[in-house]
């Protein structure tokens, strides 16, 4: 099981790194496709099969449709895509981004990781009644969801 978690985490990885790297946009969004399926595979294997629907569902069916939709429509022949330059901004970003994968690398190597209480529903309670099954539990969390859905309208 570690294993095949490795392998969709690398897939997942080497997606991600389409995305950024691939000059095209039709198939940076096709590599951003597949690492969403890369992540809904590895959150069925964490037992989360709801986020894992959702995420294909949403991500990667409808707002990837409709992104490759516009992309499709807006794109030309014509136009060049801009090249590849090394901004001051793109350095900062990348140097960011490395020193944050440093920072949690070595926070999840080190031996001293604590962890937080055990939580309302521990694992077994989760595998005796089911993970979608206690999304419904949580109905006292709805009136501020359903209050905040208002308030966007």
């Amino acid at each position: 099981m570690l294993t095949i978690f490795y392998i969709f985490a690398a897939l997942s990885v080497f997606g991600a790194l389409g995305v950024l790297f691939l000059k095209n946009p039709i198939h940076c969004a096709l590599s951003l496709v597949g690492t969403f399926f890369c992540l809904g595979s590895i959150y069925v294997m964490l037992n989360a099969e709801f986020v894992a629907v959702i995420q294909v569902l949403i991500y990667a069916g409808a707002i990837m449709v409709l992104f490759l939709f516009v992309l499709m429509l807006l794109s030309s022949k014509d136009t060049e895509m801009s090249s590849n330059k090394w901004t001051a901004g793109k350095i900062l970003a990348g140097l960011l981004s490395l020193g944050i994968f440093v920072q949690l690398a070595y926070l999840f190597t080190g031996n001293d990781l604590k962890l937080g209480p055990m939580g309302e529903y521990p694992i077994e309670v989760v595998e005796e009644i089911g993970s979608i099954a206690l999304i419904g539990r949580l109905h006292a969390f709805f009136s501020p969801i359903i209050f905040c859905h208002l308030k966007l309208l």
